[in-house]
């Protein structure tokens, strides 16, 4: 059998600027991309658009535009995929995989804090109600590209996740995964804060029928234990006027540091050299590697 062309990409929530993590996975996954010969594309996720900030998907194509971080094709919107999502919904809920839950956070708080399965032959009526998958054999292992054989064990994982929710929004976990299908893609590097979630997206995809993609988490970039940079922590946003540096500090962070005999004169002369010296397994096996708070130096 003949391996389908590598289709990458970086799928970034527009609820503010790229900070130093952000860059970590958007060239990360570029690099390993453009080193297998491959697409990469560029998908905003904004499909909770509570969360999005005005004007920042702007901000941030800009700000990958600038590192030379150059995509294939259209980006696309998952907010404008609305009516793709609610059909594939329900041929989910007609073929009896997905069904509708009244269940609140607080009755499931009840039971741990773990959905249970309380709706899944209630026959429960629409209105008002969540839509969940039935997941009737959730993975719980699978190999990764970076940290090798994974064993997950985190109930929520395993649980009949949410694929819309009572107040009618998407949920994450279906629409990223029915993105991945539509686009083709093929390999998926991110974050290692999203290694559980990959759990339940390789169940949706045994449940949905569809080889899944590949996937290599790496390591979050953190300010302390446990503490990522993120928006929500309010990490600052790359310097603009620094992308060479930007750039620099990245591979450093991916255990491929720029030797000190190259002297880049732009982006394009970085990610040249970071292309042909692309190699996943030189990228940390941690969770986690700590920055200084200012990001600009950090240790392993």
């Amino acid at each position: 059998m003949i391996a389908a062309p590598y289709v990458g990409r970086f799928a970034p929530t527009p609820s503010g600027p790229l900070h130093f993590g952000s860059l970590i996975a958007a060239l990360a996954s570029y690099l390993d991309a453009k080193a297998n010969s491959g697409q990469w594309l560029v998908r905003m996720e904004d499909i909770d658009e509570p969360r999005c900030m005005k004007h920042a998907d702007e901000m941030i194509l800009d700000t990958l535009a600038l590192h030379g971080l150059t995509w294939d094709g259209d980006v696309v919107y998952q907010s404008r995929r609305h009516q793709y999502y609610q059909r594939q919904l329900n041929a989910l809920l007609t073929q009896h995989r997905a069904y509708y839950c009244n269940c609140t956070r607080a009755m499931i708080r009840q039971h741990g804090g773990v959905y249970p399965g309380t709706c899944r032959d209630e026959n429960r009526p629409a209105e008002g109600a969540a839509v969940r998958i039935e997941l009737v054999n959730p993975i719980t292992s699978f190999t990764d590209r970076v940290l090798g054989q994974v064993e997950i064990t985190d109930p929520h994982a395993l649980e009949d996740t949410v694929l819309k929710r009572r107040d009618g929004l998407f949920s994450y976990n279906l629409v990223v995964v029915l993105d991945d299908i539509d686009q083709g893609v093929t390999d998926i590097i991110r974050g290692s804060d999203l290694l559980t979630t990959t759990a339940t997206h390789l169940s949706l995809y045994t449940m949905l029928g569809k080889a899944p993609p590949r996937y290599g988490h790496i390591p979050v970039a953190s300010v302390a234990e446990g503490r990522k940079l993120s928006k929500q922590n309010h990490a600052a946003a790359l310097n603009m006027q620094t992308p060479v540096r930007n750039l620099c500090e990245a591979l450093a962070f991916l255990n491929l540091p720029l030797p000190s005999s190259i002297s880049p004169r732009c982006v394009d002369d970085v990610l040249q050299w970071a292309t042909d010296n692309w190699h996943i397994n030189k990228i940390p096996q941690k969770m986690e590697i700590i920055v200084a708070a200012e990001e600009s130096t950090y240790h392993t």
